[in-house]
């Protein structure tokens, strides 16, 4: 280079002065130690973290990077983290941090004063709780300020007092606690429910109450949510994303179902919106919010005609046959005139050969093909329960004789009858009537039509097979539930729909089965959300998909995995003390105490329910107020329900005892009597009467005041007699009929609300009293996922 282009002014400089800058990045990373740790939070993520410590102060935290590899074949599990997570550290020291007890100051003033009085605290707690005016004051104090600093002996004493003057007045049943999600810290979790428990407290679900549990995998497969690691998504042919937006939700994981684009794996995203997790996608599907489940149903009519009844894929009938209830034989019971209904399945106990078998009415049958006769598969539930055992299992063995079953899926060209069978069809609210082939049995009570699950299922999804009835004779027959229905509900083309089921058919058959349904919250929390999941999970089970790594359903929606459930249960709910545990479902405790209930009319005149049921009367599932199915629930033993009795369970038992109860069997005999007397009654059934209101509340690691509060506005009514936002009226009073009605609702049912925080959420700024707790960076506790095979 010439002299001429030299950059002359450049200049180096050697004064050490000048580099005193990066003094503050080598202190800002400075540390004298690293701790282990995670974030308990509801994201289920079961990160692992370094935690950077400089003089007992974290200054920085990091993903851990030790992950052991899975198996060759499949990506690395790290770094699993995310940007919420490597800011925590903030939350330890922002200015919303709990660090002492604080009272609210219209309750610490008042319990003072008692206290001056009142030598025993009981005593004292009972002369606010017991005076309207001094109970309403700090009650309409609630979420308004003026917390005060308090020493810890205070709180203790305040708290004991309120949890002991209760069990005396009104029974142990009216204290509850709310916290979610134990596998995120299991030691915390079961620190507070088993204290509950010990004293004879409530404790509160959480995962129905959130709405993340999905209903459908207990109806469909009688478990509550076995769902895969995600690693299992790399292993997929092709992934429907419904409702869940992964690259943003499940960020430590997303990076799975975008490195199965480098496996040759199809993304199909369905979003109303342009999701994060669409730009990854294949084919971005912008589907109207809420149909799903119509989108779902016209892909199964596909896949029907075309690979189980116009192709019949061998993988996908064998599948059907061996890992479904398809070949199941279901009774059809005579509707009006010419017209069937499906009944329920045939009872084994019905049929002579079976007549004397172990819990027969438990046990279902199907049609063989060998010895053109119905057969007791082994497995259905009455062989769980027997007391021979072994025999709960998916052998296609005859439970009597042992004999070989080869079941068959379908009567068409196997019966010279076929009868019309009734369909509901709820999206016109109109009755479709469908030819079926049957079979008739001759049982113990006489002939009976039986038709296969399977055979149903054809006819529900109106695949004709040249039968006739009410069928959509094309795609392009707007009739439920064809391609050109769908079209309608979802805003998609047919022909993407077509598109999609016959990619989705082709991959199960290439593939065996790996294809598979990511979804979550965008479906799950929609009203009849278990419908849209079982009409994807029906793709799953007439594509071979479930049980196949790589294929099923991936239900993400504040989805756990609490590994050590046996010994981590007896220590959280006393089972070393005593069984059977208070255990509530929030929905039902927070429908029927915040009076929800008050606020509708039948639930009817919200959406369509089945043709003919409003002439069924009481006795319909379909017809009346949920308040009354809630009453019926508890008195059928479906549901519990706390406070039990509209009197102290303590109180019962005394009065048991003085009428002559010695054993436990004497007890329930006494309890029945006095509800056939109507001399005790259920606290359900009279709700908003004081003596069944809850009155202590326990919070902890979780925010039951703000996220967690479907119906914030009523909580604020009527569990804590504060200021609101109510804009509903209230409409239940012509329309229940099983639960007393009080003119004027109650406001204000909690005496007292304790919340245990880190920060100065909404929770804390409504509740009483508020316990600062350790964060998790800050004890030891347990969490585990079902995200990954780590605790």
């Amino acid at each position: 280079m010439s002299n001429s282009t030299e950059l002359t002014w450049i200049r180096d400089q050697f004064d050490p002065k000048l580099l005193e800058w990066e003094e503050f990045y080598r202190n800002r990373w400075e540390h004298d130690k690293v701790v282990r740790s995670t974030h308990g939070v509801n994201c289920t993520g079961g990160c692992t973290w370094n935690i950077y410590v400089k003089n007992g102060v974290v200054t920085w935290e990091m993903q851990g990077l030790d992950y052991p590899l899975l198996q060759s074949g499949i990506p690395p599990y790290e770094p699993r983290g995310c940007q919420r997570g490597i800011s925590f550290s903030w939350y330890l020291y922002s200015p919303l941090r709990v660090k002492y007890p604080y009272a609210r100051g219209a309750l610490l003033d008042l319990w003072t004063k008692a206290r001056a009085v009142h030598a025993d605290p009981v005593d004292a707690w009972k002369s606010l709780v017991e005076n309207p005016e001094s109970r309403r004051c700090w009650q309409q104090a609630r979420g308004k300020g003026d917390f005060r600093r308090i020493p810890w002996e205070q709180a203790v004493e305040m708290i004991a007092a309120a949890n002991i003057y209760t069990i005396g007045k009104y029974g142990p049943d009216r204290i509850a606690g709310f916290s979610p999600i134990p596998a995120m810290s299991m030691v915390s979790y079961a620190s507070g429910a088993r204290l509950l428990q010990l004293m004879g407290g409530v404790s509160m679900s959480f995962y129905d109450w959130y709405c993340d549990l999905p209903p459908a995998s207990p109806e469909i497969w009688g478990e509550q949510t076995d769902v895969h690691e995600s690693a299992d998504w790399y292993n997929a042919k092709l992934l429907a994303i419904c409702g869940s937006n992964v690259a943003m939700t499940r960020t430590p994981d997303c990076h799975f179902a975008t490195e199965a684009r480098h496996n040759g794996t199809r993304q199909w995203v369905f979003s109303p919106d342009f999701s994060q997790q669409s730009k990854f996608a294949d084919n971005w599907i912008p589907i109207n919010a809420g149909q799903d489940g119509a989108w779902w149903m016209a892909v199964n009519h596909v896949l029907l005609k075309e690979f189980h009844h116009d192709r019949q894929v061998p993988y996908f009938l064998d599948y059907c046959k061996r890992y479904t209830d398809s070949p199941f034989l279901v009774t059809l019971e005579k509707a009006e005139g010419d017209v069937y209904r499906a009944g329920p399945m045939l009872r084994a106990n019905r049929l002579g050969a079976y007549r004397d078998v172990e819990n027969g009415d438990w046990k279902f049958l199907m049609w063989d093909e060998t010895e053109q006769r119905p057969k007791m598969p082994l497995g259905s539930t009455g062989f769980r329960w027997q007391t021979a055992q072994g025999k709960w299992n998916l052998k296609l063995e005859d439970g009597l004789d042992g004999s070989p079953i080869a079941p068959v899926l379908t009567f068409l060209g196997n019966s010279a009858a076929t009868l019309a069978v009734a369909f509901d069809d709820f999206s016109s609210g109109s009755i479709l009537t469908r030819r079926v082939p049957v079979k008739v049995v001759k049982t113990a009570d006489g002939e009976v039509a039986v038709t296969t699950v399977y055979d149903l299922l054809m006819a529900q999804y109106g695949v004709s097979r040249e039968l006739e009835g009410d069928y959509p004779r094309s795609y392009d027959d707007d009739m439920a539930y064809s391609p050109a229905w769908s079209e309608k509900y979802t805003g998609i083309s047919r022909n993407v729909l077509i598109r999609f089921a016959r990619e989705w058919g082709n991959t199960a058959e290439g593939t065996g089965g790996r294809c598979m349904v990511i979804i979550g919250a965008g479906v799950n929390h929609w009203y009849h959300n278990n419908l849209m999941y079982r009409a994807a999970i029906h793709a799953l089970m007439f594509a071979g998909c479930t049980g196949v790594n790589g294929g099923g359903l991936a239900h993400y929606v504040g989805q756990e995995k609490l590994a050590p459930m046996e010994p981590w249960s007896a220590i959280a709910f006393a089972k070393d003390w005593h069984v059977p545990s208070r255990l509530q479902n929030s929905p039902s405790w927070h429908y029927v105490h915040s009076d929800q209930w008050r606020y509708e009319s039948e639930f009817g005149e919200y959406h369509t329910t089945r043709a003919g049921d409003e002439e069924a009367g009481a006795g319909s599932m379909a017809q009346g107020h949920t308040m009354d199915l809630q009453v019926r629930a508890v008195k059928n033993g479906w549901l519990p329900f706390y406070p039990q009795f509209n009197r102290s369970p303590l109180e019962v038992m005394k009065q048991a005892r003085a009428a002559g109860a010695k054993t436990e069997q004497d007890v329930g005999k006494y309890l029945v009597a006095q509800l056939r007397q109507g001399a005790l009654m259920f606290a359900v059934e009279d709700p908003d009467a004081e003596e069944n209101w809850p009155r202590v509340w326990f919070i902890w690691r979780g925010n039951a005041i703000l996220a967690s509060a479907k119906g914030h506005e009523y909580f604020l009514n009527h569990y804590l007699g504060t200021h609101h936002n109510d804009v509903a009226g209230e409409r239940a009073k012509d329309s229940v009929r099983d639960v007393v009605w009080r003119e004027n609702a109650p406001r204000g049912k909690m005496d007292l609300i304790v919340d245990l925080n880190f920060r100065m959420d909404t929770s804390a700024l409504y509740s009483d009293i508020v316990l600062p707790a350790a964060t998790w960076y800050e004890k030891d506790d347990l969490n585990s996922t079902d995200l990954h095979s780590f605790i």
